[in-house]
């Protein structure tokens, strides 16, 4: 008999751990190979994890809510009969990319990363706000009796604002010193405000909690604002050339391709084309240094149909012609609404674009998609009377026109490289050429 080690897969970029949410096979149950044993989720997407080999589940290591460390061993499937060790190693290498296991130092002998797993409930879901805290943080915070609350309100020196051991460590000694100081002072602010009992105002009103999903939202929409300095800019474009266009060939290229027409790959083409030319929006913010990516990723809003949203990664825009743009858009967006998006496509964003016309808003000013400096909004497309400038004169015309924006991370980018962008892009959109086969 042979049995088979089923790991914590690599999930992504920053990813050190994820939780497990729900077992999807019972001990003692066949498996075939690829078929999904189990579903995990991490503050950044839900997957679930294939076996690798056909067998029987022989052992599952960890409970539902458990979270486990990248690397560590979570199940083990019987294989039945002998096969040779290296062979089973590459078959697992081929199905599943591992990390190192996090090693123990005697400076982590106090805070051991391995201790999470009998920790009290309240701190295995210690998400507050859905901001990330690392076990080893959260196994602190735990120790010390730091309330969520207190625990969301740590100023951190880590990547996109994470707490690290440190900040932590620093917070715990002036958190002490107060206390010895002023003992008679009153508790914190994040006390008080932790104490405050939350009320419905009518017994008609319904509570609803936030799912996982709505929370890491949320936490990342309040960090964005603390964090940068947000101001949007606003432009028309001119839409009628690529309008007309587009109901000249959405049902021909429905009927070929299986895929419909949207206007979102043209923004993302438009988007990428004037990257290119301004390069600096396309940055991130490393304390006091600027990011300059070489990649430009384009991150594209998308409503699911729980009203939560998700923002999957057109890698390498500018590398890919319209029609790899479209079966990108329309292969992304699909999964996104199945839930079958993978980590490594929703990481790696640099800039992004959001379609508010999809639900019939006019323009916006949405939120900096963290820890990028920029995210393009587009508003609806309607037809209105515009002067538009003749070689006879000035004439009265009905024309399609959009309502086109960049909100900008003020820290990095000005008015001036921001109005320049969006010119670019109406430049762009407004000739756009017609002739081009997809």
């Amino acid at each position: 008999m042979s049995n088979f080690e089923i790991v914590m897969p690599k999930l992504g970029e920053s990813i050190i751990e994820a939780t497990i949410t729900r077992w999807l096979k019972k001990e003692g149950d066949s498996i075939k190979e690829d078929e999904s044993v189990l579903e995990i989720a991490t503050d950044k997407v839900d997957s679930e994890i294939p076996s690798p080999v056909e067998g029987v589940l022989l052992e599952r290591l960890f409970k539902e809510g458990d979270v486990v460390a990248i690397g560590k061993v979570i199940a083990i499937i019987d294989i039945g009969g002998e096969s040779e060790a290296g062979n089973e190693k590459s078959k697992a290498e081929a199905k599943v990319e591992l990390v190192e296991p996090v090693k123990e130092t005697p400076e982590l002998d106090r805070w051991r990363v391995g201790d999470l797993k009998v920790m009290e409930p309240l701190m295995d879901n210690l998400q507050f706000g859905g901001r990330f805290y690392s076990p080893l943080v959260k196994n602190i915070a735990k120790q010390e009796n730091i309330s969520k609350l207190e625990l969301e309100h740590i100023p951190g020196s880590g990547n996109e604002g994470r707490i690290t051991k440190q900040d932590l460590l620093n917070y715990l000694k002036s958190r002490g010193k107060a206390v010895k100081i002023v003992s008679s002072s009153p508790p914190p602010y994040s006390q008080i405000l932790s104490d405050i009992p939350f009320k419905s105002q009518s017994r008609e009103d319904q509570i609803i909690e936030m799912d996982r999903i709505r929370q890491l939202i949320s936490g990342h929409m309040v960090r964005s604002v603390q964090t940068s300095p947000h101001v949007t800019s606003f432009v028309e474009v001119d839409m009628t050339r690529i309008v007309t266009w587009r109901d000249q060939h959405k049902d021909e290229f429905l009927k070929r391709q299986g895929m419909k027409l949207t206007f979102t790959p043209l923004f993302i083409e438009a988007i990428a084309k004037s990257v290119r030319d301004y390069p600096t929006v396309n940055v991130s913010v490393d304390g006091n240094r600027i990011l300059l990516h070489k990649n430009i990723n384009v991150g594209m809003a998308v409503s699911l149909p729980n009203f939560n949203l998700i923002v999957p990664v057109i890698k390498n825009a500018d590398q890919k012609n319209l029609f790899g743009i479209l079966r990108d858009v329309n292969d992304l967006a699909e999964r996104a609404r199945a839930s079958k998006l993978k980590p490594d496509e929703i990481t790696g964003g640099t800039i992004s674009l959001t379609n508010l016309g999809s639900f019939g808003t006019l323009a916006g000013t949405p939120i900096i998609n963290q820890p990028q400096a920029a995210i393009i909004a587009v508003g609806a497309i309607k037809k209105r009377p515009v002067v538009v400038e003749t070689p006879s004169g000035d004439a009265i015309m009905i024309r399609h026109m959009m309502i086109l924006s960049i909100t900008f991370d003020h820290r990095v980018i000005d008015g001036a490289l921001g109005g320049q962008f969006l010119n670019k892009m109406v430049f762009y959109l407004e000739n756009f050429d017609t002739n081009q086969n997809i």
